[in-house]
């Protein structure tokens, strides 16, 4: 796999200035969506090269994969990490002639996954092979099986450096028989390979994996985008959130079923994100409004313990949005997410990069903001 070189402007001086205007801590928020996570990749890349490193970084599926990679490492080995697992799961495109021509190519790779599975992250379960209707127990319900990911996530991630590490990790999945979205964090729970397993595991490509007695699934089915993580944390805290989403809330009409089908993926996986930001800011007004009105009080009334069991739902942070959004690429369809031939993961990773390189040079959380406003975002 190609990487990607750092931004020609992006100088010392630069990195400097991008670092001393961040406006809190930095957290990484990722997506779920298979092989559109390599825009994550080259998103995490762009900010290595300016010399900032995440405090936080939340995941959901693949962007929980990337998480891991980054957490569970030191700065100096992330990059080599997530340059590993990416070349590990890149499948070849297929042979160029009349299926290329046919614009093809990459649907038949996609396909070849399909039926294969990929080496280093899953493989067919033989216990599909019984039927869609055999009892073979929660763990083993899918058609593939993810022990080659558990390898390869034992390879790769030093779960030790994760819970000992200054970067804080949190993973999410939803509990398979209540339906309850979970997030592990490593701030409070010992975080390992079935966490980040569990994560990932879409049904009913996917078993469920079990943790603390209890079969989880991927978060995406629940919350794809989990920035309510970030924004309902306690205690807060001022941040800069990079919000890199890989599905498309908006499009054009689809017209055919083939494009039916890809508009489907993008509206379920995209999960809402913009109501979920929408409420999250009505919330976090309002806790700007309760702060400003609690100061307005004497002293001798702030000091009343039922003002100040109130006041308490107040709260002076300000959390910046930056949204990152993945690019379609020509020719993608709805089987994108299993698009992990070298051009795909490519182009994909690139783009990632020169977004977030933008984003980084235009720094639009150095400008003045409404300080009645506790959520800001920038497009």
């Amino acid at each position: 796999m190609s990487t990607t070189a750092p931004h020609p402007a992006m100088s010392r001086r630069t990195q400097a200035a991008s670092k001393s205007r961040l406006p809190g801590q930095v957290v990484l928020v990722l997506q779920g969506g298979g092989a559109l996570g390599a825009y994550q990749v080259g998103v995490y890349e762009a900010l290595h090269d300016a010399g900032i490193e995440p405090a936080w970084v939340i995941g959901t599926s693949i962007g929980a994969i990337n998480a891991a990679l980054i957490a569970g490492n030191p700065p100096g080995q992330r990059m080599g990490r997530l340059n590993e697992f990416w070349r590990h799961v890149e499948l070849p495109a297929a042979i160029p002639g009349l299926l290329d021509w046919l614009g093809m190519g990459n649907w038949v790779a996609n396909m070849t996954a399909v039926v294969r599975g990929i080496p280093a992250f899953f493989e067919p379960s033989m216990a599909a092979l019984r039927g869609t209707r055999a009892n073979v127990g929660v763990e083993s319900a899918a058609y593939y099986s993810t022990d080659p990911l558990r390898r390869t996530l034992g390879e790769l991630v030093d779960f030790q450096c994760l819970r000992e590490g200054p970067t804080r990790l949190t993973v999410g999945a939803v509990n398979a028989c209540t339906g309850a979205m979970r997030y592990f964090d490593s701030r409070d729970d010992d975080l390992c390979v079935e966490h980040v397993m569990a994560s990932g595991a879409l049904p009913p490509a996917f078993p469920a994996v079990r943790i603390d007695g209890e079969p989880y699934w991927d978060g995406g089915l629940y919350s794809n985008t989990p920035i309510e993580a970030v924004l309902d944390d306690r205690p807060r805290r001022d941040s800069l959130i990079f919000a890199v989403n890989v599905w498309h809330q908006t499009a054009p009409e689809p017209e055919s079923i083939w494009q039916v089908m890809g508009r489907q993926k993008d509206i379920q996986f995209a999960s809402r994100a913009d109501s979920h930001l929408a409420r999250q800011k009505q919330i976090h007004r309002l806790r700007h409004v309760i702060r400003q009105l609690t100061q307005q009080l004497p002293a001798s009334r702030q000091a009343d313990p039922v003002v100040k069991e109130l006041s308490s739902w107040g709260c002076g942070t300000t959390m910046h949005v930056a949204h990152l959004l993945a690019p379609r690429l020509e020719g993608e369809d709805h089987t994108k997410d299993i698009d992990f031939t070298p051009a795909g993961v490519a182009a994909r990773r690139e783009a990632g990069h020169a977004d977030t390189m933008r984003m980084l040079q235009r720094a639009p959380w150095s400008a003045p903001t409404d300080p009645i406003e506790g959520v800001v975002e920038h497009r």
